[in-house]
């Protein structure tokens, strides 16, 4: 009698756990219904229109890698049954939105478009239970739910260190189970270019690779002496863009101008004001390897350290025709109405002393090189537009004078987006003191990091639309996103520790109503978004700071 009653009391416990609803990002409205609905590999996957197709896709791929089995497809059932219907000609956020009901005899997910759909699919997922099982017990509920942002993203830089095919397709899932729909790709940089451009070879076969990477951030450290590289194929980037659009998320590329450029620069010397003058690398910093170029005659390297450099794109007709060219290629292999050419960090001290662009500026009427960097964003503007695209750039585009159709990323606290918001640009908010996800997540973390301190709480804190803008200007934000610059992320688990569990955090402060927003309740839910992350076979951050599994140091880096 007492062992019966022990394995009741076990069983409801197991049933009731089961059962909990804590789903990340919170929806507008969820009703808890008595009853519950059990998913077994007996149940049908109603699926009636194509266009949900991609979407029982990913729920099949995730039942068969989590839980060991698929769900048969059909075309209707009247029991047991999960049951997608989208309808059609709903755009914007109304198009994102869905309602979920599940209850005894199943569920039904109605997405008012197709992404509405899988985002109505991605909250199942979380009603699912965090243990393997084959028959998964989730809770009756009813779910009214759609964002509130239009923009929720998440950037990857693979410049500082090169991340393999396998691991941005794992990144662009984790974006998908968090409802976030834009992929900032940051694919070239000061310490590498990632991307294949037919047209100029050298970008990959020179700007791909560097001879030795800084060790560390703290004074004193020097060159570790290990080669690295790494490019994507434009076949490797059509994949991963057809990829993403089967998850409804946008890939934007970003190709940086006029600044962090010195990867281009050491591939074809002529786009720099001093093609002539070497690449300074700080003493006790440099590779031996290049240490030995530099005496045998080389001139341009990709550089080995962090931070920002003099040697920048000489606005000239060679350059833009060169960047003109790039462009061309990546418009044709990213369909995203966005592109985005960085503009941040671009030092003027080569502009400064170049009798051709002193000469420009006096030519274009120019006050400073301030204005002379927007003549050139606003020409690449130019070229963007006329190609049916948005250019994108960091808040240092507003310097000198904005671009007239810009989009600004206001990186640099929140001052740059208010000031567009202000003047009618559209922006996406992602200030460092809130969002950057390279930075540390407490005082005493045991990994290297670039440096600062952004806690799981202050990400959930904050607030993407400024306090100083009005309704009106209100409007201008279309969001904000996550950045994760890789300076100290040599490997996939590193990543993943950085940016779990503030992911979760970001993605509803991105997708949530700001009425709805609870930092105890979410406290709650994150201790079961933890044991999916187990599930995943993801690492993330833990109390004790310490990083559980740490892959290989070199594993990402092609040898040369």
């Amino acid at each position: 009698m007492v062992r019966s009653f022990l394995f009741s009391l076990l069983l409801c416990s197991v049933m009731s756990f089961a059962q909990e609803v804590n789903i990340i990002p919170q929806p507008v409205q969820v009703t808890r219904n008595a009853g519950s609905f059990v998913i077994s590999p007996k149940t049908s996957l109603v699926v009636s229109n194509a266009s949900d197709d991609a979407t029982a896709a990913f729920l099949n791929g995730y039942l068969s890698d989590y839980y060991g089995f698929k769900l048969p497809i059909v075309k209707k059932a009247s029991k047991n049954y999960i049951k997608f219907n989208s309808l059609k000609n709903n755009v914007g956020l109304k198009g994102e939105g869905y309602s979920l009901k599940s209850d005894s005899k199943g569920v039904v997910i109605e997405g008012n478009s197709a992404i509405g759909t899988f985002y109505g699919m991605q909250t199942l997922i979380q009603l699912l239970p965090v243990e393997k099982s084959n028959a998964l017990t989730i809770a009756a509920v009813d779910v009214k739910d759609e964002p509130r942002f239009v923009y929720r993203g998440a950037m990857l830089d693979v410049a500082r260190h090169f991340f393999p095919v396998s691991f941005v397709k794992k990144y662009i899932d984790y974006l998908a189970l968090h409802k976030l729909n834009y992929f900032h790709w940051h694919l070239t940089e000061d310490q590498g270019w990632r991307i294949e451009i037919k047209k100029y070879p050298k970008l990959t076969e020179i700007g791909s690779k560097r001879n030795g990477s800084i060790v560390g951030r703290y004074p004193g450290t020097g060159n570790d002496n290990t080669p690295e590289g790494g490019f994507y194929t434009q076949e490797e980037v059509k994949e991963i863009v057809k990829y993403a659009s089967d998850r409804f998320i946008t890939v934007i590329p970003e190709i940086e101008m006029p600044g962090h450029s010195s990867a281009a620069i050491a591939a074809y010397p002529m786009l720099s004001c001093f093609p002539d003058e070497k690449t300074v690398i700080p003493e006790g910093k440099i590779s031996e390897k290049s240490k030995q170029e530099l005496a045998n005659g080389r001139v341009k390297l990709v550089q080995e350290t962090w931070g920002v450099f003099t040697d920048v794109y000489a606005p000239t007709e060679y350059t833009f025709k060169f960047l003109e060219d790039v462009l061309d290629e990546v418009m044709a292999l990213f369909p995203s109405k966005y592109i985005h050419v960085g503009g941040d960090e671009s030092p003027k001290d080569a502009w400064k002393r170049s009798e051709f662009c002193q000469q420009l500026i006096k030519e274009k009427g120019l006050k400073d090189e301030h204005e002379l960097q927007s003549y050139f964003i606003q020409r690449m503007e130019k070229y963007i537009n006329k190609n049916g695209r948005t250019l994108i750039g960091w808040d240092e585009i507003l310097e000198g004078g904005l671009a007239p159709n810009a989009i600004v990323m206001s990186w640099r606290g929140e001052a740059g987006g208010i000031a567009a918001a202000k003047e009618n640009h559209q922006v996406i908010m992602t200030p460092g003191s809130h969002v950057y996800l390279d930075h540390s997540q407490t005082k005493n973390d045991k990994e290297v990091t670039i440096g600062g301190l952004t806690s799981l709480e202050k990400i959930y804190s904050y607030e993407p639309i400024p306090k100083e803008l009005n309704a009106e200007q209100a409007k201008y934000v279309l969001g904000a996103q996550g950045n994760v610059w890789t300076e100290y992320m040599e490997n996939p688990a590193k990543v993943e520790y950085m940016i779990f569990p503030r992911l979760s955090a970001l993605s509803e402060v991105l997708w949530s109503p700001k009425k709805t927003k609870n930092w105890s309740a979410f406290q709650s839910k994150i201790e079961t978004q933890k044991k999916r992350y187990d599930m995943w076979g993801a690492n993330y951050f833990k109390e004790n700071n310490a990083l559980d599994v740490v892959l290989p140091k070199n594993e990402n880096k092609v040898k040369m």
